[in-house]
């Protein structure tokens, strides 16, 4: 039995026998991983608070011979979301990193760059600036799961696109000029195509003193939605919840 120790991000967490979790979290070292935490809901010495969505801790779990779920012994709080100020819509961003990292990531594939995105945008997610890391991590993870088209040409004609003409559509990816645009076609603000060259050329910390009120990059993080769930081919709970309190 190999005993292995990384950072993690716990993503999500199932009941199973009378006291034992399920924890679906995202190493550094190891990729995305499912263990069973024994007596989790009785231990606190072990796991404490930190089996909370979104909390960065060391992990200790064991590779048990022919079984798909690892034997998770103990997480040691980094960095707690419930540190910081906590309020709904703070909660639902949180929801959606988990979420959509549980539904993307495959097994035990080691992805350092999207561990490190996420431990950048939890580091700006806060109440009073939700919008623009969710804005970040949207748009990095759809180029980091190779669903971006290229956003400076038209997808059809190839032409470069000019500030304020660039739209998207719900029946393919990619964006689209002024003459390919078609009668279902939303927009993509001058402002927010713009935003997202910056946004890949940048660190998420850079943005973090720009004024980011809740309708700023919308259409972006629209567009960038609906290439992730297309992908996944299905809605995310989450993003409902981010929807109803205006994203």
């Amino acid at each position: 039995m190999n005993v292995l120790t990384s950072e993690a991000v716990v993503l999500r967490t199932w009941p199973v026998h009378e006291a034992d979790l399920i924890v679906s979290f995202f190493t550094r070292d190891y990729g995305r991983v499912r263990g069973v935490a024994k007596s989790a809901l009785k231990s606190r010495k072990r796991f404490g608070g930190a089996l909370e969505p979104m909390t960065l801790a060391r992990a200790w779990f064991a590779e048990r011979p022919r079984q798909e779920l690892v034997r998770l012994d103990q997480l040691e709080i980094l960095r707690s979301p419930l540190s910081a100020p906590v309020d709904h819509l703070r909660m639902a961003v949180l929801s959606f990193f988990a979420e959509l990292l549980d539904e993307a990531l495959p097994d035990h594939d080691p992805q350092e760059t999207t561990f490190r995105l996420l431990v950048s945008v939890l580091e700006q997610t806060t109440v009073e600036q939700p919008w623009m890391p969710l804005t970040y991590f949207q748009l990095w993870m759809t180029r980091l799961m190779g669903l971006l088209p290229d956003i400076v040409h038209c997808t059809a004609c190839g032409e470069p696109l000019q500030p304020g003409e660039a739209s998207f559509n719900t029946l393919g990816d990619g964006l689209f000029c002024a003459v390919h645009r078609n009668g279902a076609a939303t927009s993509l603000s001058a402002d927010s195509w713009q935003l997202a060259q910056r946004m890949l050329r940048a660190p998420v910390s850079a943005f973090a003193a720009e004024p980011w009120p809740r309708r700023r990059a919308q259409d972006l993080r629209r567009f960038t939605l609906q290439s992730l769930e297309r992908h996944l081919e299905r809605k995310l709970r989450s993003a409902e919840a981010l929807g109803r309190l205006g994203g």
